[in-house]
């Protein structure tokens, strides 16, 4: 029969290189030591230890046991703290996001796993509205979404603001509306709104409708939206996070503007459900780092946050 203390007793043993120290350490005598390895011995149906005296050395077999059940307790050990909702430092995080947060978001998380070795990440990228769906239906524990859609199961939290960037190709010179307009527009998903507010907010006395703006193309990821641009076939309006992360970051052109914009993050769960800690810890400490690296400090800005 299997009997997870027998293999205990099998790596203590291993690692003292002595029944007596492996008696003392687990608290037993040394003949109950003796008859722990002769009975996963008989289990295994394997000799596992050559005795020269006081001495032993590993058989083949015995080399095996021992890694075995290293990996044995260990996956025992990260499925146990799994578990266990308040810890920080082990579990599975199942998350999903918009691109235009997630291209920064998820590298950070890679980051963190490699420091928290017993994390693992479950990551989504999704539209805002299949996000609130699969959170609704329990195939993630947490969404980050730009539009909180309302439904009565679900639960929003304003979580981060992100400032909007107005990039044109390279080799634009121009910031007026007129200029703008005579450019052209590349739409993503959440382009129009993003654009929308921005817009307005900088150009209140000539802006009407993004309508008036010829649309040049259109994609429904905005991580390739950059590509457009740079190429020089118009204008468009994204989160500092896609800029930052774009690889056309140095073929494209931020135009300076007076009033900022920001397009707002917000969580969204299950009102039933119960996030485990180590959720706070990992959403505090990127909205921390991201607020320190765009402000100077770990506070968002109190005024001049612009929404729709």
């Amino acid at each position: 029969m299997f009997n997870a203390q027998y293999f205990r007793t099998f790596i203590t043993l291993v690692e003292t290189g002595s029944f007596t120290h492996t008696a003392r350490k687990l608290e037993m005598t040394q003949p109950g030591v003796s008859q722990h390895i002769r009975k996963l011995e008989n289990y295994l149906d394997k000799t596992l230890l050559r005795r020269h005296g006081r001495r032993f050395t590993l058989t083949d077999a015995g080399r095996r046991a021992y890694d075995y059940a290293i990996k044995l307790f260990a996956e025992h050990e990260h499925f146990r703290h799994s578990l266990d909702d308040d810890s920080l430092h082990s579990g599975e995080f199942r998350i999903a996001s918009p691109s235009s947060i997630g291209l920064m978001f998820y590298p950070f998380m890679l980051g963190y796993q490699q420091v928290h070795s017993g994390l693992t990440f479950n990551y989504n990228f999704a539209f805002n509205q299949d996000i609130v769906q699969d959170v609704a239906a329990g195939r993630y524990d947490l969404g980050l979404v730009s539009d909180p859609i309302k439904r009565s199961e679900l639960s929003y939290t304003l979580w981060h603001h992100e400032p909007l960037c107005l990039v044109a190709p390279a080799d634009f010179r121009g910031n007026g509306l007129s200029e703008l307009m005579a450019l052209g527009f590349i739409n993503y998903s959440d382009g129009i709104n993003n654009a929308s507010q921005l817009l307005r907010a900088n150009y209140s006395g000539e802006f009407r409708s993004m309508s008036h703006f010829p649309l040049k193309g259109y994609t429904n990821e905005v991580g390739v939206v950059l590509d457009a641009v740079a190429r020089g076939l118009g204008f468009t309006v994204v989160s500092r996070a896609v800029l930052e992360t774009s690889p056309w970051q140095r073929q494209v052109i931020e135009v300076p503007l007076s009033t900022p914009a920001y397009e707002p993050f917000y969580i969204v769960t299950r009102q039933d459900a119960e996030l485990a800690k180590r959720y706070d810890q990992l959403l505090g400490e990127f909205r921390e780092q991201r607020r320190t690296v765009l402000y100077g400090y770990s506070e968002e800005p109190s005024t001049d946050v612009v929404e729709d």
